[in-house]
């Protein structure tokens, strides 16, 4: 990772909506599960970024529902289209297959690179998620600027993911779907491990990030399932609003 990557734009198509309409209305139950499949395929495609699956709760009857829907229109976009659609972290979207990209030629911004710090900050969070503040200080030895993690803020990499059952009630956090999106992963057990670093040249010999060596030896497996590493379940229930400071630990109620 020493770009910032940018992902192809998704064509969008006007949709004349009244004023004050609200976001998802909900449709007539009734519809059949093939009619509901369409609206959430135009939902998504419409859509500039990946669509939760609790945006979809208008469209749906049950929960068991989505995994038939997402069947029904992956099965209009196999291997003969130039597009797919993709599962990532809990999401929904379209993207253009990987072959196919190859072929492309599109007018893009170019996003700065991200700078040595932004890096590291962005590996410790994503192979030792959910983390502190004060830990990723710890395992990068020096203390964390403001300006390093704003750019991560700005890009929604990093999200924050619930405040630690500890005194003090530290906040952690985590990467975010965009940061899957933008990667071409659709979840964080995809995330290379240690020998896939080295064998790509990422890094050297002896080197770990922040202890991945002991916490992660295999090959892209999740870190949350090791011992001694920090788990969902050892975090506070609750939502956390999108005003957090990244440098405030400081209990909230």
């Amino acid at each position: 990772m020493s770009t910032v990557p940018t992902k192809d734009p998704i064509p969008d198509t006007p949709i004349d909506m009244p004023e004050n309409a609200p976001e998802n209305t909900p449709v007539d139950a009734s519809l059949s599960l093939s009619e509901r499949a369409r609206i959430i395929e135009a939902l998504v495609f419409a859509s500039s970024e990946a669509v939760p699956f609790k945006k979809l709760s208008p469209y749906i009857n049950e929960e068991s529902e989505i995994s038939e829907i997402i069947d029904l229109i992956r099965a209009r976009y196999d291997e003969r289209s130039g597009i797919e659609f993709k599962v990532i972290d809990q999401s929904l979207a379209f993207r253009t297959r990987a072959d196919v990209a190859a072929h492309l030629s599109l007018e893009r911004p170019i996003q700065k690179p991200l700078s040595r710090a932004a890096l590291e900050v962005l590996a410790i969070i994503a192979y030792h998620q959910p983390i502190t503040r004060s830990e990723i200080e710890e395992i990068r030895g020096i203390s964390l600027s403001r300006g390093t993690i704003d750019i991560l803020l700005e890009l929604e990499w990093i999200r924050p993911r619930g405040r630690r059952r500890t005194p003090g009630r530290p906040l952690t956090w985590g990467t975010s779907t965009a940061f899957l999106d933008h990667f071409g992963l659709t979840s964080v057990s995809e995330l290379p491990g240690l020998e896939d670093l080295k064998s790509a040249g990422l890094l050297r010999k002896g080197q770990v990030i922040g202890g991945l060596g002991e916490t992660n030896s295999g090959t892209g497996g999740s870190i949350d399932d090791d011992e001694g590493v920090i788990g969902e379940d050892e975090l506070e229930d609750g939502v956390i609003g999108e005003d957090i400071d990244f440098f405030d630990e400081s209990e909230q109620d």
